[in-house]
């Protein structure tokens, strides 16, 4: 149990450290060189802003395909794929139920939904033979590069709704109740810019700290997920599926709900799809056609085993959002109830089956 415990203690650790690096120096680098280098924001959120909130995840999928031979790649899908089953329910839903629910934009939300459906296909494809070859690498990376011209050719006619009446930013006594978690993220960060000073203003330096810190913690979370499975005696992929997948997704959980809270649900159902997008075109696709370029290999095989069940609950979970959102262009709170209640279903599922094996 001792190694439960600390390996427990590991993830959990990480993950928060994970959320303070990616939230506090890499995205506000990332942003800076966006603005240095004047990309639109179509291209900046497409690119450098999706790079900026999946790096934790995008991170991990290189450490597993990298540890052990690669005998854990399944930790880094796992949690690629758990994250994205987190963003549709529960980034979602939560945003919902906190803000008394979403008003969407049908058309931006309908070309994200639809190119995140063409991006489960792509991991059906690969997954379909448990091979995966350097063509099938690339081609989702070109996906992805397909969907930033997408993004800039098929731009949303509507603006974003401005703060709505009633709603504001957290309460005082909401704030009050994390002091706790403020004070330590304040100490984690005031040590952290004494290495790399302001990122806005050495964005270089913070960009490259920012990057092998990610790197370090993804290493720790992989090492400390098989040592926690292996002593509670389920699969590491389980582990990653939920644990791993929720902890990585905290900061986008944060970043949709402040600004489900201003009345931007569209900002808040968009930030959740194009995340998912981004993992599952450039977090799988870049391990693999950087591990099959640099080692030679004439492919890499895929433990698809339960990942088959969690691609079919993609595809359905992300049926029954657009379904909520296109009876009256709205994500009701109840509605954000029944997805909430959906990913308690696939957790309690994903654990039971997990213990079974």
């Amino acid at each position: 149990m001792g190694d439960v415990g600390l390996s427990l203690a590991a993830i959990l650790l990480s993950v928060f450290a994970l959320a303070i690096v990616t939230d506090k120096f890499f995205i506000p680098s990332l942003d800076e060189i966006s603005r240095r280098l004047k990309l639109s924001d179509e291209v900046a959120g497409a690119s450098l802003m999706a790079i900026g909130s999946s790096a934790p995840e995008l991170a991990i999928a290189l450490m597993a395909l990298f540890t052990a031979g690669g005998a854990h790649s399944d930790v880094g899908i796992g949690t690629i794929v758990g994250s994205a089953v987190f963003n549709i329910l529960v980034i979602t839903g939560v945003s919902a139920v906190f803000a008394g629910g979403l008003h969407i934009h049908i058309f931006a939300v309908g070309r994200d939904i639809l190119y995140y459906l063409i991006s489960i296909l792509y991991l059906g494809l690969v997954f379909f033979d448990g091979h995966v070859s350097l063509v099938e690498a690339i081609l989702g990376l070109v996906g992805y590069v397909v969907y930033m011209g997408v993004l800039i050719v098929l731009k949303d006619p509507e603006p974003y709704d401005e703060e709505a009446p009633g709603e504001s930013a957290t309460s005082e006594p909401e704030k009050a109740k994390v002091a706790g978690w403020h004070d330590l993220e304040a100490l984690i960060e005031w040590l952290l810019r004494r290495i790399t000073g302001a990122p806005e203003r050495n964005f270089v330096w913070a960009f490259i700290v920012s990057i092998a810190l990610i790197v370090a913690l993804s290493y720790v979370l992989v090492e400390s997920t098989i040592v926690f499975s292996a002593g509670i005696g389920i699969p590491p992929v389980i582990v990653a599926l939920t644990l791993l997948a929720a902890g990585t997704s905290a900061p986008d959980l944060m970043a949709s709900l402040d600004v489900a809270r201003e009345g931007r649900g569209g900002m808040a159902v968009a930030n959740a799809v194009g995340s998912n997008t981004f993992d599952l075109l450039v977090g799988l696709a870049l391990p693999w056609t950087i591990a099959l370029s640099l080692l030679g290999l004439s492919g890499i095989d895929v433990g698809t085993g339960d990942l088959w069940i969690s691609i079919g609950i993609l595809v359905a979970t992300t049926l029954i959002l657009a379904l909520f959102l296109t009876t009256k262009r709205e994500l009701s709170r109840g509605e954000g109830w029944v997805l909430l209640a959906l990913y308690g279903v696939f957790v309690v599922y994903t654990l039971l089956s997990g213990t079974a094996v």
